[in-house]
């Protein structure tokens, strides 16, 4: 499906809030598999962070996952003024998410980022808890509103399309999320199609607020409709 795509001379890039790994290691995996794919097509929310982070003289605390660490190698980390909360995985304990309340309840002005806020995902061996669940933990005890870096965030989704350059209406997303794949697109002015695989669940066509412009069966059938359009 994405070879068919390129083929047809229309832009491509991956939106992924996947923070538990680089994205070298992220697009590795995927060339692994038969995806031709490369860094520059993948907008991933650790690089974002990095860049905020700089532009804004943050000095991060992070809880993430150990693998998304290198992504961070430039950035000064001393005395924390802020917690950059990704997917940590196996690093949400109890002790790790009280020394990131512990910091931010000792901030006079508490900066809280999180690389994404879904609520689950889903594995091999099923749905997990994401990120989001976690980062409404962290704002409820510190009373602090969090920055979303990653779907849906608004401007995650327009530096994708910085980067495609091209506006919000000729964009068109495809995903199984029906909140940070659908809504976070449609919020930017972008079309988008819900895949009924991965994540996706029955109860998503009743969602009240998201609807996104078309269902489909799986990726394939969302290039054929994408194409037959040309």
């Amino acid at each position: 499906s994405l070879h068919r795509i390129k083929a047809s001379g229309l832009k491509l890039q991956l939106c992924t809030n996947e923070t538990q790994a680089t994205r070298e290691n992220f697009v590795k995996k995927l060339r692994a598999l038969g995806f031709d794919i490369s860094v520059a097509e993948v907008t991933a929310p650790a690089p974002a962070a990095c860049r905020l982070l700089k532009e804004r003289g943050l000095r991060p605390h992070l809880l993430v996952h150990d693998d998304l660490v290198p992504e961070f190698a430039e950035i000064d980390k001393t005395n924390p003024n802020c917690v950059v909360l990704g997917d940590a995985a196996e690093n949400f304990t109890y002790a790790n998410l009280n020394e990131a309340f512990r910091l931010l309840i000792g901030m006079e002005k508490p900066v809280l980022i999180s690389l994404g806020k879904g609520r689950y995902y889903k594995e091999t061996d099923g749905l997990k808890l994401d990120v989001g669940a976690y980062m409404k933990a962290l704002e409820y005890a510190c009373d602090v509103q969090a920055e979303v870096v990653g779907k849906p965030a608004k401007t995650f989704f327009e530096s994708a399309l910085a980067e495609l350059g091209v506006p919000p209406e000729q964009a068109i997303m495809i995903g199984d999320d029906i909140v940070s794949d659908v809504g976070g697109a449609q919020q930017c002015g972008m079309r988008a199609l819900q895949v009924r695989t991965g994540k996706y669940r029955p109860s998503d066509e009743n969602h009240p607020e998201v609807k996104p412009d078309a269902y489909v069966n799986n990726l394939a059938e969302a290039v054929d409709i994408i194409l037959q359009q040309l």
